[in-house]
């Protein structure tokens, strides 16, 4: 990836057509601004509150009455501070640690360490604060804020490039600061009387004074966002535009080091490219989208749950100006679902990485298949075929009948496998031809009677 050529980075650059599979499932609300939603290892979802509480939704979906958090004292207000994120220790169960990303009263950033209550699992000590990182702030707008552990145990966190617009001071291609960047910390192994953190050995600038070793990655505007896909590891990052382009990057977990480009490349095209590095040595997006399409890119996930088989493996995001929600798949084509008529403020998975996503107004709705019409979607006790999703083949079965026919269509009606006089009652299809999507299987009994169901190929 930090080698890419301009060329090559445009080439990725992702068309952009149009669809509509997904539909959104009300789930909880009530919430005053909210702008993070994580689980803490359990069946229980925590809304974070943009003026600086922390509420908890429960297994049954019922918002609780009590804050599980609230510093809104501690918390500066309007525009983009705020109380902005929160991430739970991979040990949350036995320490009961979790860590909060906000702007303090005097606008610079603070992420600090509370501990759960001992006596109630839906309260946090508020006088449990430990401050372990705090960041100065230029300006009020662009900082970031969004906090996640990784599979390696530490902690990540993505500061924007300290506000005003253009970055007028080219902090975030400035290796010294910590602005514009993805910082990645040890929070277990503090260093002893300097910070309430170490510095992980194999950070890109460990053990080099001259330059902020807690930087994992930098050339970002104002990352809105990012996630690890819980089945690759990778990274993916949503840097919010300045005037033309919102981007997504995708990187592998362990790629340290890389430069993603701002303020001389906006997404994949110039911007200020003075005393700027070759474009070899940056790392460009996989996919973005222009203005007007979009103003303002809100990071997701990718999905990786089972309820939602067709959604698998896609990475969605969204964009809080125009309500648009889209995905982008494994080849790097960005889809626009089109407009949902909502504020996207962020999205978060539950303990079976369920996707549901914020909308800032106030509520939490969870991200489902939409179903495709004239497709039977329930089971039946007369016809199963697994697996679904499939790769290599599908096995089809059936009682008190025999098949007829079998076919496989693709969403335009186009049959691409098809069979006749089978008269059997159960029947294997190799599918291993056919790429990955959403395709439609139909089969005819003997008795006339017929059946049409989605079938999903990873």
């Amino acid at each position: 990836m930090k080698n890419i050529t301009l060329l090559f980075a445009t080439l990725l650059i992702s068309y952009i057509t149009f669809a509509q599979e997904i539909e959104l499932e009300p789930y909880a609300s009530g919430f005053s601004e909210p702008v993070d939603l994580k689980n803490a290892g359990d069946d229980r979802l925590f809304v974070v509150e943009q003026g600086g509480t922390i509420k908890i939704i429960d297994g049954n979906g019922i918002v609780l009455s009590n804050d599980f958090l609230d510093i809104s004292g501690d918390v500066s207000g309007g525009s983009e501070q705020g109380l902005l994120s929160i991430a739970f220790h991979p040990d949350y169960a036995n320490n009961g640690k979790f860590y909060v990303n906000y702007t303090k009263t005097n606008g610079d950033t603070r992420v600090s360490e509370f501990t759960v209550d001992s006596g109630n699992p839906n309260l946090a000590d508020p006088n449990s604060e430990v401050t372990i990182i705090e960041i100065a702030q230029p300006f009020s707008n662009h900082n970031g804020g969004c906090l996640q552990f990784g599979t390696d145990g530490y902690l990540y966190i993505a500061t924007g490039d300290g506000g005003s617009g253009g970055d007028p001071n080219n902090l975030a291609q400035n290796t010294t600061n910590l602005l514009g960047n993805i910082l990645r910390i040890d929070v277990d192994n503090p260093i002893p009387g300097a910070t309430n953190y170490g510095i992980p050995a194999d950070n890109p600038f460990a053990g080099d004074p001259s330059n902020r070793e807690e930087i994992w990655a930098y050339g970002l505007r104002n990352p809105w966002k990012f996630s690890f896909d819980s089945a690759t590891n990778n990274l993916w990052i949503a840097d919010v535009g300045q005037g033309e382009i919102e981007e997504i990057n995708r990187v592998g977990g362990s790629e340290a080091g890389l430069n993603y480009g701002w303020r001389c490349y906006e997404g994949s095209e110039p911007f200020n490219t003075t005393n700027c590095p070759p474009a070899g040595d940056l790392t460009f997006p996989v996919a973005e989208y222009n203005h007007p399409t979009g103003f303002s890119i809100t990071g997701g996930y990718v999905y990786n749950g089972t309820l939602q088989p067709s959604l698998q493996g896609l990475y969605f995001f969204a964009d809080f100006a125009t309500s648009l929600i889209g995905y982008v798949d494994s080849n790097d084509n960005l889809t626009n679902l089109g407009s949902f008529g909502g504020g996207w403020s962020s999205f978060g998975v539950d303990i079976d990485n369920e996707l549901f996503i914020v909308n800032y107004s106030g509520s939490v709705s969870r991200i489902i298949e939409a179903p495709i019409i004239g497709v039977e979607e329930h089971t039946t006790t007369d016809f199963s075929f697994f697996p679904n999703p499939a790769n290599e083949k599908i096995s089809l079965q059936i009682e008190n009948d025999t098949f007829a026919s079998v076919s496989i269509l693709d969403i335009k009606g186009s049959v691409l496998f098809s069979e006749e006089n089978i008269a059997q009652q159960h029947k294997d299809i190799d599918i291993s031809t056919l790429s990955q999507g959403i395709y439609l299987l139909k089969a005819t009994t003997a008795g006339n009677n017929s059946f049409t169901k989605k079938l999903v190929i990873q």
